[in-house]
């Protein structure tokens, strides 16, 4: 019969065990491993190609340059009456001396001054011409201020929202009403049509943002969470999603199907009075009341930079189509802004009254809109205005109902269209008599071009 094996405790054991491994190690646990040579030096040379393989390149390519030259060159033997001691030296100089007479070097002395004094002269581009723009069509339809327009991505109608609740669809080239969508109850402030659906987005001082089906030009969504009055839209261009702003200070993210509020983005203290989003970064852009212009990180729902600049509220915002830039409109003055950082480029002075809306084409002209009606029109790129206009206000109202509140350019930037509080919607045109003989471009750049912040 076999013998019981004895039982022991767990403490008994492990102490065991411990005590097993201090003998093993006990006789040389002061000596150090013995040094890999292998190991070693392929740490040297891992670690010197980190710090200073830059250097080694730089070397190499160096050396290799020096070759090249040499074999370019080919068997150069130093004239006669040269001293060896002397060529050594210079072939030694990291600049190759050559003597020159004392009145040639004065002369490349003042060359060379010359040359620097033209380059630092600040060079003041002169603006591109464009041809004048004239009214050619009045609409009336609406029974109240009209607000907001958005145009189609086909460039065959665009939409309209007043004060009269109602959003009314035309046809671009003929101005005929086609649609009228009711179901709003209070003034409808912003609307975005989709490029990917047969989507109208719209929303209003009724704190709804509602979704549109074009094929039955009925609501098939609405997007709760605004907790006053939703004054604008943009939609995402290349993802299914939806930003709305408003006077809760805040602009919010939805998602266009699921209806899911993604984010809500906070951080201004005043009415949010515009948004526009772009595929690049920064993604979503707010312009506030409270003078401050967002830039934000969409997939964070975090603010990136705050832009300052301005001293009063900012009531819109615009991108260049083709440049990597946006403007922003207030009281004080237009900007222009450099893409993703937010770095300020030059203002656009001028335009004295409260800015309403902004809008660019292609050609890269600039249109701010005023609250008193008047209509700038800017070359983007040097500030330049070239077109003053007075907006006519619909015969039978007062002058004082002469204000624009939004505009936007047709898809081919020939059109502008713009909404009046006389309750029209106008649109204008590139005058195609004009030349630049019978406008001339009436520019005087400034002395010096300071940037006013």
């Amino acid at each position: 019969m076999a013998e019981d094996v004895q039982r022991h405790s767990v403490h008994t054991l492990v102490f065991r065990s411990l005590k097993r491994s201090h003998d093993m190690f006990l006789a040389n646990q002061g000596l150090l491993p013995p040094v890999d040579e292998k190991a070693e030096n392929v740490r040297r040379t891992v670690k010197a190609r980190d710090f200073y393989g830059l250097v080694f390149d730089d070397v190499k390519k160096m050396q290799a340059m020096k070759n090249l030259r040499e074999a370019e060159a080919g068997p150069n033997p130093p004239p006669p009456g040269t001293d060896h001691q002397e060529n050594s030296i210079n072939e030694n100089a990291v600049v190759p001396y050559m003597e020159a007479p004392l009145a040639t070097r004065g002369q490349q002395n003042n060359q060379n001054q010359l040359a620097n004094i033209i380059k630092k002269s600040p060079a003041m581009p002169k603006p591109k011409w464009h041809p004048p723009w004239k009214l050619y069509r009045v609409i009336a339809g609406h029974l109240g201020w009209v607000r907001c327009v958005a145009l189609e991505p086909g460039n065959e109608w665009f939409a309209t929202g007043a004060a009269d609740r109602i959003i009314k669809i035309w046809d671009l080239a003929s101005g005929q009403l086609k649609v009228s969508l009711t179901g709003h109850v209070s003034t409808v402030r912003g609307l975005a049509v989709s490029t990917r659906h047969p989507y109208l987005f719209s929303c209003g001082e009724d704190r709804q943002v509602k979704c549109w089906d074009l094929e039955y030009n009925k609501v098939i969504r609405h997007y709760h969470g605004h907790l006053s009055a939703v004054y604008s839209l943009a939609l995402h261009p290349t993802i299914d999603v939806l930003l709305s702003a408003g006077r809760d200070s805040t602009a919010r993210v939805w998602d266009m199907r699921t209806k899911a509020n993604i984010h809500t983005l906070t951080g201004h203290s005043h009415t949010v009075a515009k948004v526009i989003a772009q595929a690049s970064e920064p993604q979503v852009i707010t312009g506030s009341h409270d003078t401050t212009i967002r830039l934000w990180d969409l997939a964070a729902g975090k603010s990136i930079c705050t832009l300052t600049n301005h001293k009063k509220s900012v009531r819109d915002l615009v991108f260049h189509p083709t440049l990597n830039m946006f403007a922003s409109g207030s009281p004080d003055n237009i900007k222009q802004w450099k893409c993703p950082d937010g770095k300020f480029i030059q203002n656009l002075s001028g335009h004295n009254a409260i800015i309403n809306c902004l809008a660019v084409n292609a050609e890269s002209v600039l249109v701010s809109g005023g609250d008193n009606g008047t209509l700038h029109f800017w070359d983007w790129r040097t500030g330049y205005n070239f077109q003053r206009l007075q907006a006519p206000v619909q015969p039978g109202s007062m002058d004082s109902e002469a204000g624009i509140f939004s505009m936007t350019f047709d898809n081919s930037g020939s059109r502008l269209i713009t909404t009046e509080a006389d309750k029209t919607i106008k649109i204008y045109k590139e005058d195609d008599t004009a030349t630049e003989e019978t406008h001339p471009i009436n520019w005087k750049p400034d002395i010096l071009k300071r940037r006013k912040f």
